[in-house]
């Protein structure tokens, strides 16, 4: 399960992704909704609620970030945190995860608390410019896996690309 070290799950999120994967046992990736929670845990506030898997969206931003949760076998195969996306990790993580799953659940309760301070993403999105380099990167370094050929442009809203793909032959 990837988690945030100062974030707070929901009483039953463990369960309700229990729950997931007793109802298809295929599966290996699941994902919640999530909200902020302010830095003394007393407001909870900004609910993200998450639309089910789409590679096309997950190639402009990383909307699934937490809580995510992979399959032992999956998780070996495709490597730990990779230090060269540094900011962008948990990106690069999920966009090779998914690359290589079978079945994706999607969770539409928000069982993921994101606590937010003035040093965090959640928070202060200009706080870390580097990442969203980094989440650049783990977007071509996607593409090359899955041999599509694009160039990714960073968009004025923090964390969010758009890639343009290479056209093959001619339209006409």
């Amino acid at each position: 399960v990837f988690t945030d070290h100062d974030d707070v799950l929901a009483v039953d999120a463990l369960y309700e992704m229990a729950k997931a994967i007793e109802a298809q046992p295929g599966l290996d990736a699941i994902y919640t909704d999530e909200d902020k929670i302010n830095r003394s845990g007393t407001a909870y506030f900004g609910p993200h609620f998450k639309p089910d898997f789409s590679m096309a969206l997950l190639q402009c931003n990383n909307y699934i970030c937490h809580l995510f949760a992979v399959r032992r076998d999956l998780l070996k195969k495709v490597g730990l945190l990779n230090p060269a996306y540094d900011g962008a990790q948990d990106y690069d993580f999920i966009l090779r995860c998914t690359e290589q799953a079978n079945g994706i659940c999607h969770i539409p309760k928000v069982l993921y608390h994101w606590r937010t301070h003035a040093q965090s993403t959640a928070d202060n999105p200009i706080s870390k410019q580097y990442a969203y380099d980094a989440g650049a990167r783990a977007i071509e370094a996607h593409l090359k896996r899955v041999g599509l050929a694009g160039t990714v442009e960073r968009k004025k809203d923090f964390g969010f690309y758009r890639v343009r793909y290479a056209l093959e032959g001619s339209v006409f």
